[in-house]
Parts: structure tokens; sequence; C-alpha cells
């Protein structure tokens, strides 16, 4: 059997191999109901530290406490011989316990010094407490002396030693003063461990009379000192610089001694001038950087914590300083007082069964190991045959009731010991489950499910689980089975919701318990709050909406910084969301939604910032006052958490635009002063705007007025530009300065101008405060310098930039010359012409136009006049162009003329060309008539553009299958002057596909296509195309079947609702004699008809129309056997049936039949129903309720399920004639394997079996 699980949670397991035997250790769980009349030995469960040491002005208090069934009795021994406590007054034994609590009051309290030790003991076995050893802690005085005063020299080593006394634990020490105030300690001046106060080299501030080592003693908190030690430091002969050597520890090396898991400390005090630096290295370890090391005391000392056995070896201090180094090296040594390396377990076996109690150690040096029974060495405990003792292991075999014990194991070395108890129990316990029944569990899908089958029996049970109490669940994905008997699905989904039974079986019992489970949609913050930058006295929103669980209602929580929020009725919590209305400074902070379920929870969090416009900057200064530059200094106002991004300063001219305030420029947010360039002739007056992502501040109040100077223009007029408008002209425009910009009054223009690469003078005209300027008589399209220069009373501009204008432009004069085409293709050709003179354009060049029209086909002998002539644009210089697009076989017409801004000039003398043949455009039509048996005609038009001389046809075709596989494809070609064939030896009943093109010498143009049908070689038989029409409802659709003897392609399965004037919807279904319609609405009734129809047949066949109706969703079930009216009638029909029997039984024994065996008798129709169809109610003869056939089933005398004689039956399309029914009548079944069941069982209970019986035909 197995026994490599554990069944219960928490309970421990030791997996032992023993002749081919296996147990489990079985902690007794602490369930009442388990523990009730369960006997137990005596388990240790609290006990004092081996070591106690106690302060003399309290009680002593031993504890220890001890568990089993029954509850142990306890009893102590003092120094290895029993210890009445009852004798002694002052000893007192806590009730139902084994602590003790002695009062040392007016006694002596040495007197209760010693080892003890607890027994714990009942008719199952006894358990023994460690050695606990009683000292009492001790504080005592400094011993008498009288300390010399001590005169050294400046710069030599000194040690003012400690030398506390022994106490119990050891005292604390540390060095003070007079004043209790520590002393300094350095690199220079250090406490060694042992207390002493060493100076690597004396200074003159050394000097004092009060050095006092003092020891605290942390038991009886109380602080001894020693008496003051004097110290005078002479400099009238310093000791010299020095190499450093070892104060402590001398000599070269030095050995420690440590145990594993204490802490190792290590010291290097060294003596030198200057006061040397230490430093350490572990031999063959290179530098201590572990972290279990540290260094203390400027790195004198070095601690290691948890020692191991990696922490032997040598290590090595150095100290150094300028003169030299000096080291010493420390060999430590690493032992250990015995550790567990497998302590024993309890054991509870059955009986007859093996067990296996361990005692692992480890320990330096290696630790003997004593057994013991009941607390009396084993070699002394009565004889067991059934136990065996090999070294560290105890072997029980074929354990009996009643040799139930409680064992000790003791491993000790010089260093220390360690007892363990472990009890053996032999029990004979049925399967117990200790999960509670109907536990129902609920996950969120995608999290692990852990389903309890917490479980006690001796044999430890074997568990089983179902699902569904039919499946058995097996150890793999998704299930893990765990020693404990826990079900774990790692990731649960929907799939696995349902009813499980869990099964406690052992060679005493079974027991079973249900749980349910049941997979939960995960709660989803699906639109999270955003972050708010919200404006006072606005209001701010927070959208928190929620995906849960239908089951589950979630709560949703609202948190401010973590905290609850204000209790303010402008705080307003919806379902979805947040809304805080007339939003205040202190409504800033971060936002929390919480949506909880009992389940789980999902949160998100979004900060709200109140920001506003900020305050308008202050304090406007003017400074560095200058002609053309002035400072501006201002103060910014509040932000209002809306960082500044920028100041914009504008200025006031209140000589040219009172009122009217202008922006000058911008500074950076960052910025509170910026240096302003200004124009003469200004009236300023400055005022700043700070700007952050609300919006402006209003405007800071104006500046001090600041005036400038009038002087002459900085700048000239802009955009200059001469452009004729007409021939004979020439029009020179320019932007004029503003007032501001005329830097003074009387502003004018001095316009100059030139023909240029001409030599003459400049013309000039000086013009008012205009924008333009007309130069008339000018030739046609001439360039001219041109220059525009301002003027005030104060002085000219600066010299004015030359722009370069022409003068009015006409009509081009001449037409390209030797104009070529060269015909590339069919399609395409390529002009040349002979560019005009630059004189002959009279303007700027644009480009060239090409004119070209198709006059005729070259087949054609009239024009074309309904061809529209085309234009082509070339831009630029041009001497070419492409000509794309043109059409084949054909004679096209082509002028050029040049074109400038003023127009287009005479067109070129025309020039004609041809265009080759191209391959023709597809036939007019095709089409086919007079199909017959074997035969189709053909007929067909010539292709509306031949595009050259047409050279015939070419006809390919292929026949297509009923799968619309192609067949292979014959060729046939044409004249041009054939349009008509008919092809004969075809096949009959075949559709045809038919692919037909036109073709020139140039090659095939496109196809057209048709396809047809040869005649049937045999009428339709007489009557109608489609036999009877089957319908029948699954779990996934209608199912709908028929008979179909037409030849058409296409058949199609159409239905509507009833009564709906919605259109008829329809599935293809070609190839097949049935098809399942998917997607109707539970409860309602449709209209189904199969039509067979082909796009070339107009004939349509089509069923009659058959109703279908979709039974509604069932609600949801209800166990019946629990209602009350269910129950009354069950006895009802007991009580009948007891009354016909006892008839049955009167008239047998007369001889006669009862009626209604009569009636069965003379009805052996199978159609005959137990059940009355009406109102669902018992007949007069009723077999076994498991067996009750479906209403219209028909059922032979023998029990088994005959065919019908109809073709409608469902069988038709599943893989076996037997169904089955579930608890609610519902068919199922229809398309499963047919059930294996012999017809002896035809009587028997068709139940699906239960986990237990199940479990019993294995046991």
């Amino acid at each position: 059997m197995d026994r490599n699980r554990k069944w219960v949670p928490g309970f421990a397991a030791v997996l032992l191999t023993l002749l081919s035997h296996t147990t489990s250790a079985l902690e007794v769980p602490l369930d009442p109901k388990v523990l009730e009349g369960l006997p137990q030995p005596p388990t240790i469960t609290l006990q004092s530290p081996k070591d106690y040491i106690f302060d003399p002005r309290e009680n002593i208090v031993i504890h220890c406490e001890a568990k089993g069934k029954p509850h142990p009795s306890f009893s102590w021994t003092r120094n290895g011989t029993h210890f009445d406590v009852e004798k002694d007054s002052k000893v007192l034994m806590k009730p139902g316990s084994g602590t003790l609590v002695i009062d040392i009051s007016g006694e002596k309290a040495e007197a209760y010094e010693g080892t003890y030790q607890c027994t714990a003991h009942n008719e199952h076995g006894t358990a023994v407490s460690n050695n606990i050893v009683i000292r009492q802690s001790r504080s005592p005085l400094w011993s008498k002396e009288r300390n010399e005063a001590i005169v050294v020299q400046m710069g030599v080593s000194l040690v003012l030693q400690c030398r506390p006394p022994a106490g119990l634990p050891p005292p604390v020490i540390f060095w003070m003063d007079n004043n209790f105030q520590r002393l300094p300690l350095d690199k220079r001046v250090s406490q060694a461990l042992n207390g002493d106060l060493y100076f690597s080299n004396v200074l003159p501030e050394d000097t004092r009379n009060d050095y006092i080592c003092y020891a605290r003693f942390p038991h009886t908190q109380t602080i001894q000192q020693k008496q003051p030690i004097s110290v005078t430091v002479l400099d009238n002969s310093p000791d010299g610089e020095r190499r450093p050597s070892f104060m402590t520890p001398l000599g070269i090396t030095s050995t420690k001694m440590v145990l594993r898991g204490e802490t190792l400390e290590l010291e290097c005090i060294a003596d030198g001038l200057p006061t040397p630096e230490i430093s350490w290295q572990k031999d063959g370890g290179g530098e201590l950087q572990s972290s279990r090391m540290s260094f203390y005391n400027f790195k004198k000392t070095l601690k290691v914590s948890d020692v191991n056995e990696a922490d032997a070896g040598d290590y090595r201090c150095t100290a150094t300083n300028k003169l030299g180094t000096a080291q010493h090296i420390i060999k430590v040594a690493v032992k250990a007082a015995p550790f567990w390396v497998s302590a024993p377990r309890n054991l509870i076996l059955a009986p007859n069964e093996t067990g296996i109690l361990t005692c692992r150690v480890n320990g330096e040096p290696k630790p003997k190991i004593t057994w013991f029974v009941n607390g009396v060495p084993i070699e002394n405990a009565p004889e067991d045959h059934s136990r065996k003792v090999d070294d560290d292991t105890v072997i029980l075999s074929y354990v009996q009731t009643g040799s139930s014990a409680v064992y000790q194991c003791n491993a000790s070395n010089e260093f220390g010991y360690l007892l363990a108890n472990a009890f053996v129990n032999v029990l004979a316990e049925a399967p117990r489950v200790l999960t509670p029944p109907n536990r129902v569990y609920q996950v969120i899908t995608n999290n692990p499910a852990l389903l309890h089958c917490a479980s006690f029996g001796s044999p430890i049970p074997t568990i089983t689980w179902f699902k569904d109490s039919q499946t058995s669940v097996k150890n793999g994905d998704p299930y893990v089975i765990h020693e404990n008997g826990t079900l774990e699905i790692h990731v649960a989904q929907p799939l696995h919701s349902g009813k499980y039974t869990c099964i406690a079986s052992n060679n005493l019992g079974i027991k079973e318990n249900h749980v349910y489970l049941e997979v939960k949609e995960p709660t989803r913050i699906l639109k999270q709050p955003e972050y708010k930058d919200v404006q006072r006295g606005m209001s701010a929103v927070f959208v928190c909406k929620v995906k849960h669980d239908p089951s589950l209602i979630p709560t949703v929580i609202w948190l401010k910084d973590n905290g609850e929020l204000p209790d303010d009725e402008r705080f307003d919590v919806d379902m979805d969301s947040l809304t805080i209305r007339d939003v205040t400074d202190e409504d800033e902070g971060t936002y929390t939604c919480i949506q909880n379920t009992t389940l789980d929870q999902d949160s998100a969090s979004a900060m709200l910032t109140v920001v506003g416009n900020p305050d308008p900057p202050t304090d406007l200064e003017l400074t560095d006052q200058t002609e053309r530059s002035v400072q501006l200094t201002w103060t910014p106002g509040d932000e209002h958490n809306s960082p500044t991004q920028k100041f914009l300063i504008q200025y006031e001219d209140l000589l040219h635009q009172p009122g009217v305030w202008v922006n000058l420029t911008d500074a950076p947010g960052t910025s509170t002063t910026v240096q302003l360039s200004l124009s003469p002739y200004v009236y300023y007056s400055f005022r700043v705007l700070a700007l952050n992502g609300v919006g402006y501040s209003q405007p800071s109040q104006p500046s001090s007025q600041y005036r400038t100077n009038p002087s002459a223009p900085d700048e000239n007029p802009s955009d200059v530009q001469g452009v004729g408008t007409k021939p004979g002209n020439l029009v020179i425009s320019w932007t004029p300065l503003t007032g501001f910009l005329a830097n003074g009054p009387g502003l004018e223009y001095k316009v100059q101008w030139r023909q240029k690469d001409v030599d003459e003078d400049w013309s000039s005209k000086t013009v008012a405060n205009v924008s333009q300027f007309v130069v008339s008589g000018t030739p046609t399209y001439v360039p001219y310098e041109i220059k525009v220069q301002a003027l005030n009373d104060y002085g000219s501009g600066p010299e004015p930039e030359v722009v370069i204008g022409y003068s009015g432009e006409d009509l081009p004069l001449s037409a390209p010359d030797s104009v070529q085409v060269m015909v590339h293709n069919s399609t395409l050709a390529e002009v040349h012409w002979e560019p005009v003179s630059f004189q002959s354009v009279r303007g700027k060049l644009q480009g060239y136009k090409v004119y070209f029209r198709r006059i005729r086909g070259l087949h054609e002998t009239e024009e074309d006049t309904e061809q529209q002539e085309q234009v082509l644009t070339f831009s630029g210089n041009r001497s070419e162009g492409r000509l794309p697009g043109l059409q084949p076989y054909s004679l096209y017409n082509l002028t050029i003329r040049v074109l400038n801004i003023k127009g287009e000039g005479p067109p070129s003398p025309s020039k004609k060309f041809e265009t080759p043949e191209g391959v023709p455009g597809p036939p007019s039509f095709l089409n086919v008539v007079n199909p017959g048996l074997d035969s189709l005609t053909l007929e067909w038009g010539p292709p509306m553009n031949n595009n050259g001389r047409l050279a015939g046809y070419t006809l390919k075709y292929q026949p297509v299958n009923n799968t619309n596989e192609l067949g292979p494809v014959k060729v046939i070609n044409f004249l041009a002057n054939e349009t008509t064939i008919t092809l004969s030896n075809l096949n009959s009943s075949m559709l045809y596909k038919f692919y037909m093109s036109a073709k020139t010498i140039k090659g095939s143009g496109p196809i057209i296509t048709e396809e047809a049908f040869t005649a049937m070689d045999t009428m339709p038989p007489v009557g109608p195309a489609f036999g009877k029409v089957n319908t029948s409802m699954l779990e996934d659709g209608a199912v709908i079947s028929w008979d179909y003897f037409g030849h058409h392609k296409n058949v199609y399965v159409e239905y509507v609702v009833e009564n709906s004037k919605e259109d008829w919807k329809k599935e293809l279904v070609n190839g097949s004699h049935w098809h399942m319609i998917k997607g109707l609405k539970p409860g309602t009734s449709y209209k189904v008809r199969v039509v067979a129809r082909d796009p070339a047949d107009p004939t349509v066949h089509s069923t009659d129309e058959v109703l279908v109706a979709v039974p509604a969703v069932p609600s949801r079930q209800v166990d019946i056997a629990t209602q009350g009216w269910f129950i009354g009638l069950m006895c009802a029909i007991a009580l009948l049936i007891l009354v016909l029997l006892i008839v049955c039984f009167i008239k047998r024994n007369k001889g006669g039949k009862y009626p209604v065996k009569e009636k069965e008798d003379a009805h052996q129709d199978p159609e005959i129903q137990p059940m009355k169809e009406d109102d669902g109610t018992f007949g007069e003869y009723s077999d076994t309720e498991d067996h009750k056939p479906l209403k219209g089933s028909r059922t032979p005398s023998n029990g088994t399920v005959r065919r019908d004689e109809s073709d409608d039956s469902l069988v038709d399309y599943g893989e076996g004639g037997d169904g089955q029914f579930n608890e609610d009548g519902s068919f199922i079944g229809q398309y499963s394997g047919k059930k294996e069941k012999d017809t002896h069982e035809g009587n028997e209970s068709s139940e699906a079996p239960s986990p237990v019986n199940a479990m019993n035909s294995f046991v």
C-alpha cells in the first residue's frame, strides 16, 4: 500500500525504506473530534533553556509542558536523583503542568542551584526534558587595590589594565571619567576585548587623574567601578618615531578556538609612532568581504558571525606606518557541539507495520549517540524482539498493539549534547476526513485553487479525487495532488468549476467528502482615473470603471493620500466615478480608487493638482538706460502650481499709438530681467504678463515712461519688386515702413531705376509715404535695376540693395521649328522641336504646349470628328516631350506653341504621324445557344477596337465537374470572318467554361468568358425533386435531413422566424443530404425549407416548409429529492405499490392473474407507455424508475432498444443507436459512441456509480 503521502496540512513526513515497506510519520491532528478517544504518548511542548541563570531577587521558574492522551503526569530529578516536590514548601508545581515555581525569598538561593530534568509520563510512554542547569547570577565587588600614578614620556605606548571581577554572566566593560563621560576612543586609543585600555602612543592631552574602568552586570543591572588611575605624560624627553609592534596578541602567532554557530572575535592592537593602520587577511582567502564579517574598533577587531567549518584557518593582521609593518598570525580552529542533521520524528504505525527512527547528528569531535526508551537506557529496557538498534537508527519491525513508547536520542561530545524525544504510537484507525463537508472554494480565474482533503487514519489513508462524481482526477496538468491530499489546480479556469469528491481509504474503511469549486472572473479596472490639472472653482471628475464577475458584488473605496476622503458634501462618490465640485487648493493630492470583491481587488491612482492663472509681475524697474536700449526688471507673481512658461513684454507708444499695447519680446519663465532694444522717436511705457499652463496673468502695472530721440531711418522698405503689368511699363512696389520704424517725422521714399546692362545713369523720383511707383515708356520685357531708400527730416536710411525687375511682357512672336515625331510603340510617341529665340518670347518663358488629335484609324477612310484635341504642357526651356496613351493603328496631327506669362505664340506647322498595330480589345460578346445532349453552339462579336488588322479568334474551353474541379483545356482557332461554332461530342449534363479572345499580328487581346451546361441525358423523374424532410433538435442546433433527386448544382437550407417579415436566411449545403443550423434563439419557432437552384437554370425546386421549435434554456435545476411534495409523492407511490403487491399475492394464491399482469399479457405492443403523456403521472404498471423509456421510443420486452423502421431517426447521423438521458429527461449522446452494456444488466440501475462504490470494487 502506498504510504508516500502526508494527508493532513502541517503533518511532517519522513520517507523511510525498509524491507520494501515504507512508513510515514504522522502527527496526530489537534481536531478535538479526532483527539477524542485517540491514545497518544507524551510529547514535551515547552521547556526552559539548558543553561538557566536566575536573578536572586525573583522566583525561579523552570518550565516543563507536555501533551498526550491521557494527559501525562510529571516528575523531576535534581542532580540525578528524584526531587520530591511535595516535601519542599518553597516549591510549587503548576496544576496540569510540570512547571516548577521556586520561592527563594528569605532563603539562600544557592541551595536550589543544580541540574534539573523533567519527566512526562502516561500509560503509553515517558518523555524527558533536557538537563537544565540552574545557576544564580553574581555581580561581585572589585577587590581592594591601590593604583600607583603612572608617569610616561610622550610617544611611548601604554596599557591601563581593568581586571574586572568574574561575574555570572560576564560583565560589560567601559571606561569613563569622574563626570561619567565616556573616554573618547580612536585609532590611537582603544579598548581591548578583555576591557584593558590601550594607547599606541601617548600625547600630552592624555594626562588626567580619572581613568576609571566600569563593569555593568546585566542580570542584576548593577555597575561596579575600579579605583581611578592617574596618568601624567611628560614631553621633556619624548620618544621618537618607531616601527609598529603588537601589544596584543604577543608573539608571531597565536591560536583561537571557536564553536560552530558562535561569533568569532579576533583583535590586534599595535603600538608605534605614527599610529599604525591595521588590516586583515585570511591566508589563502585574500580580502575578507563576506557578509558575515565586520570590523570594529577602527579595524582592530574582526568579527565573524555564525561561524562554520570554512572559517577555520590562518588570519593575518598587519600593522603599518611609514616606518614599516608588523604581522601576527592567529590560527583559528572551528569545533562544533552536536547539531542536528535529521532529528527523530514521531511515528504513527498500524499493527504489523515497520518503521524507522533516525537520529542523525554532526559535530567536532564526532558526537556519541545513546538511545533511551521511556527515559531508560535502551540496553536496560525490557527486551523487545521487534526492535533493533544500529548506531543512529532504531528499526521497529511488525509492531503490535500495546507497543507504543517514547524513544530518546542523546548525542553528546565535549562541547555539549542534544536530546530529542520521538514517540512510536501503534494505532488502528479507520479513515476520517477532517475537511468540513460541502465546503465551497471560490477563486479568481488564472489563480491557483487549493481543494483540501485533510484526513487521518492508521494505516495512512490513500486519497483519491473525482470531479462531478464520475471523472477520476489524476496527477498531471492541470491537477497536482499533494502529499497531504490537497488537490491543487495551478491555473484555475471556468471549466474547472464543479463538484469534487475526495475519498480517503485504508484497509479499515473508506470515507468520502464533497467540496465545490467556483472559478470567478477577475476584478479589473478597465478605465483608470487620470492625472488632473484643475483650476480653482472648477470640478474634477475621476473615472474608475470596473469589470467583475457577475456573482461578486464590488465595493468601491476612494482614498485621498492613502487616507479617507474629507467629510465634505463637495465630494460625490458614484459607482464608477468621483466628482469633486468647486475645487480648492486643499483638494490637491493623490486619489486612489479601490474596487474590492470578497476574492480580489484592483486599484488605480491619479493625482489632482489645483492650478490657476499666475499673478501679475510686480515692481517693474528700468535700468541701464541708453539711446537704443534699456534693461527691464520685475518680480514674478505666484505661479499657482503651474510653472511659468514665459513672460511677455509689451509696450505702449504714447506718441504714435496711445492706448495700444504691442508685443515687444518674450523672456523665459525662469527670467526676471530682459535687455530691450528700442527705436528712436518713441515714447515707451512697458508692462509684463506671465504665462503658465492655464493662461496669461493680468498685465502688470505700467513702468515709468521712457522717451527716445528722433534719428534717420535705420532700415529701408522691404519686399521691393519691379514687375510690368502691361507692355511698356514697370511697376516698382515695396512695403512701407510703419510709423514706429520711421525714426522721425517727414518720412519719404527715394525711388531709383535704370535698364540693366545699359550704360546710363540712375533715374530717380522722391515720393511721399506710398507703396508703389509706375515707370512708363519701357521696352518690352527688359531687366531693370531698382533701389528704394527711406528718408526723413533727420536724414537718409542706409544704402539700399539693388533689386532686378522686368518691364511688361507681350505675346511670343514665333513658333518652334524642325518638329519631328518618333513613334516608340502603338501607344507612345516622342516629339522633338527647335526652341524659339529668347527675343521672340517677349516675356518669361513658361514652356511649350503640344496639341495633338487622332484623325482616324488607319483601317478607316473617314475622319473621326468626335475625337477631342489633347494638350500636353512641357515646362521650361524644353526641346522634346513624350506623348503617352495613344491609340494603336491610328493617324494623328500635331502642332506646338511657345508659352510665356502673357499667353501663347503662333502654332508650328502641323505634323502628321501614324501609330503601329497593337493587340485588339476583347470580343464584344460571347453567347451559348441551343444546348444539346452532347453539343453547344457559341456566337461572338468582333472587338469594339481592333487596334490593327484583325487576324482571327482563339477559343479555349474545359469541363467543370460537381466539385468545381477543372478538366483538360481544348483550343480552337478561327478566322477573322468566323463568329459562330457548334461544339459536338461533349458530355451530357456537364458544365463547360469558355474563354474567347481576338488577335492581330501583335498577339491576342483580353479574353471574355462564359459558362453553360449541356442538356441532361435523361428526363428528371416525374414528381417532386425532394423527398421527405426530417428535423430534430440537438444541443448545438437543429439538424435538417432530406432526399434530393434533382441535378441542380446549388442546394440551400433556408430558414426564417415564424410569423416574421424578415428575409429568409440561407446556408449552402452542396454535396450533402443533411445540415445543422446553429445559433438559433432558444424558445423560438422557425420555418425551414430546402431549395435547389442554378444561375443558368430558371427552374427552382423547393421542399414544403417545416416548423422547428427551439426549446427554451432550462432553468436552474432544483434537487427535487429534497422537496417536500416529492417526498410525499414517493411515500404515496410506495404505499400504493405495497397494497398492489398484497393484492397480487392474494390472487396468485388463489390461482388467478392480477389485472396488471392481464393487461401486460394482452398488450405486447412496444408502443405501450408506462407513463401518461398528458400529466407525467405513473400508469398502472411501472418498471424501475431508472428504466422509464423516453416518450415516443419503442422498447421491446427484453429491455433493448429497437431501431424504428423509419429512416428519419437521428441514429443515422451518429455513431451508434443507443442514447442516454440526463436527470431532467433531456436527450444526450446522439453523437456518442455506443454504450457497452450486457443485456443481463437491463434491470440494474443505470445511474452513474458513486466514487465510493467505485472504490469498494477495488478493495
